[in-house]
C-alpha cells in the first residue's frame, strides 16, 4: 500500500527543488528526514514538510507502520506563474515571473 502527499503551488523553483529530491529517493523515512534536516537548502525544508505529511497520510488513513516506511516516489514539477511587473524608465514596466512548483512524495512499507 502507498501513501502520497502533494504540495501544491509552492514559491520555489521546482529545478531548485530537484537537487535535493534525489538525496531521500529509496531511503528509509527517518534517514531521509534526518538529511533533509541537514541539508542546507530552502528546498529541503519543503521537502522535509511533505515528506511528514505523506507519513501522516500513511499512518493515519492506511494504518502502515511508520518504521517501515521508505521513500518510493519523489518529484516535483514545474506550476504555473506568478505574473508581475516592475516600473522602469521613462514609464515602461518589464514583466517578470515567480516560479512555483507542485512536489509529490510517495512513500510504501518495505
Amino acid at each position: 500500500m502507498e501513501a502520497k502527499a502533494v504540495a501544491k503551488r509552492v514559491r520555489i523553483a521546482a529545478s531548485k527543488v530537484r537537487q535535493v529530491l534525489p538525496l531521500i529517493r529509496g531511503r528509509e523515512v527517518g534517514e531521509a528526514l534526518m538529511i533533509l534536516k541537514y541539508t542546507p537548502k530552502k528546498g529541503a525544508r519543503v521537502v522535509e514538510k511533505v515528506l511528514k505529511s505523506a507519513v501522516a497520510n500513511a499512518e493515519h488513513n492506511y494504518g502502515l507502520d511508520v518504521d517501515k516506511l521508505v521513500v518510493v516516489r519523489a518529484s516535483a514539477d514545474q506550476g504555473s506563474y506568478m505574473k508581475r511587473f516592475r516600473p522602469v524608465s521613462m514609464g515602461r514596466a518589464h514583466a517578470y515571473r515567480h516560479h512555483t512548483s507542485h512536489i509529490t512524495v510517495v512513500v510504501a512499507e518495505r
